[in-house]
């Protein structure tokens, strides 16, 4: 199911007002793109919720969104479901402590790489 930004951002608001402190789970405490191996998904715990991509876009844009000069590695950089890395993410909850996790794969001319960060919502532009 697609979600466009205000869902995300009350998704990530209600997340972040019922998460448990106590999750070992290591996608939540990614603040920036992560990249990770398939094996280090921890899957049992992560419940796909929906995707921030268009399903009338067959190929979304690369374009960044950094109004504030930040950059794709960014901590603070803003998640504008509009815009490249987040145009192509699906959305996970945590079962564990409820926190919200994006995940896309970057694909490479020799390489898969899949990468997990935590949402913020302070940091969703709507």
């Amino acid at each position: 199911m697609p979600l466009n930004a205000h869902e995300l951002k009350q998704l990530a608001e209600a997340a972040e007002e019922s998460a448990s402190p106590t999750c070992g789970s290591w996608p939540h405490r990614a603040a920036a793109w992560e990249s990770f191996t398939e094996d280090r998904w921890p899957a049992d715990l992560m419940e796909r919720l929906g995707t921030l991509r268009a399903d009338d876009i067959d190929e979304p844009t690369f374009e960044e969104f950094h109004p504030r000069g930040t950059r794709y590695d960014s901590t603070d950089a803003p998640i504008s479901v509009a815009h490249f890395p987040f145009n192509r993410c699906d959305v996970f909850r945590c079962a564990a402590c409820a926190r919200l996790v994006l995940r896309y794969t970057e694909f490479g001319g020799y390489y898969v790489d899949h990468r997990a960060r935590r949402v913020d919502a302070a940091l969703v532009n709507v």
